[in-house]
């Protein structure tokens, strides 16, 4: 296990527009979110089943700067007040992450602060180790989760694998192949007629469901730690298309002969889901020699997935976010911020630009 380690105070102004949450927050130490301010736009784009890329950024110009602006002030401080600032470069929208990178350009260069380019992905590792103001505060001397650690990453449009030996030091273990796990529940919530986002409306119509009722494909892929979540949603098309006679499949509009079915579904989907993610989770973590394991993205909100981590990770710490910072938000940004601003210093140009398709490793 790595030995703690020591880094300089700092505050970090944390800035994310990546997709359809309008973020922006400062964080103390990579640890404590003296702020935490998200405009979300999922009403305005669940008319549409999914994100509008166009909508998305025209809807992040409106409201940056006041958003921006209420961070400051929940954390009762001024630009100045701040060492860095930290934004989101990529991956994501073009669209969205340009209003972002040039709202956090123009501060830097008004200011005189470094600017970091951080990777979205990188963020919400770095989200395990953030606490909420008005939470607990972490101990002075506390580092967070150990290393090496194994992170498994389930956000909207990514499911990943990564190893951390340490800070800023990334392995990607493997990826999904087509759905990420994300992408499966808005998808399946669509033909099931449950709205969007799809991963609240699956664990809320699971909850009165049987996760055995219905039996459903695990894509193991025995041979590597890669992820593929295509056929399930295949299957449950299938299922569907079996109990509906084919109707209303093409806009949402499913509706099974009874709420009892679409429970059933929910929760046999979702089950499978998580079967998988935790079942090469945690294999990968003993193969690896991980400390501790963190989860982290939207996803890493659905309770089935908390429970059965909880369930089966034999005394090996699990971090989880906070509920507020598993969903897209520009804590975890100003943490991973933090953590660059620390340990290498080195500042972003200007000059630099957005990188849509982005690895992290």
């Amino acid at each position: 296990m790595a030995r703690r380690k020591k880094f300089p105070p700092a505050r970090i102004l944390g800035i994310e527009t990546s997709c359809d949450e309008t973020a922006a927050a400062v964080v103390e130490n990579g640890r404590l979110a003296l702020s935490n301010v998200v405009a979300s736009q999922a009403e305005l784009h669940a008319k549409y089943g999914g994100v509008f890329p166009e909508v998305a950024s025209r809807q992040h110009i409106k409201v940056i700067d006041t958003v921006v602006e209420e961070a400051l002030a929940q954390a009762h401080l001024e630009l100045g007040d701040v060492d860095a600032i930290a934004v989101t470069r990529g991956p994501g929208l073009p669209g969205s992450l340009l209003v972002g990178l040039n709202m956090a350009k123009g501060l830097a260069l008004g200011s005189g602060l470094p600017l970091y380019g951080i990777n979205h992905l990188e963020g919400h590792l770095y989200s395990a180790w953030v606490a909420l103001e008005g939470d607990e505060a972490p101990a002075a001397d506390a580092s967070g989760p150990q290393f090496p650690l194994l992170a498994l990453i389930v956000s909207g449009g990514h499911t990943e694998l990564v190893l951390m030996r340490d800070h800023l030091q990334y392995e990607r273990l493997g990826g999904t192949l087509d759905d990420a796990a994300g992408e499966a529940f808005d998808k399946v919530a669509r033909l099931l007629g449950l709205g969007y986002p799809g991963g609240p409306a699956i664990q809320a119509a699971a909850e009165g469901g049987d996760p055995a009722a219905i039996s459903l494909p695990r894509a193991w892929l025995e041979d590597s730690w890669d992820f593929s979540f295509s056929g399930l949603k295949t299957a449950v098309l299938h299922k569907v298309r079996e109990l509906t006679d084919g109707h209303n499949l093409d806009v949402g509009e499913t509706r099974l002969p009874d709420a009892a079915l679409a429970a059933d579904l929910a929760a046999s989907f979702q089950a499978a889901v998580v079967d998988v993610l935790v079942g090469k989770t945690l294999r990968a973590a003993e193969e690896f020699g991980a400390a501790e394991i963190m989860v982290g993205g939207g996803v890493s909100a659905n309770a089935a997935l908390r429970a059965a981590f909880g369930q089966q990770a034999g005394g090996r710490p699990v971090h989880f976010p906070p509920m507020p910072l598993c969903t897209d938000n520009a804590a975890m940004i100003a943490a991973a911020g933090y953590f660059r601003h620390a340990i290498l210093g080195q500042a972003d140009s200007l000059d630099m630009d957005i990188e849509p398709g982005w690895g992290l490793a």
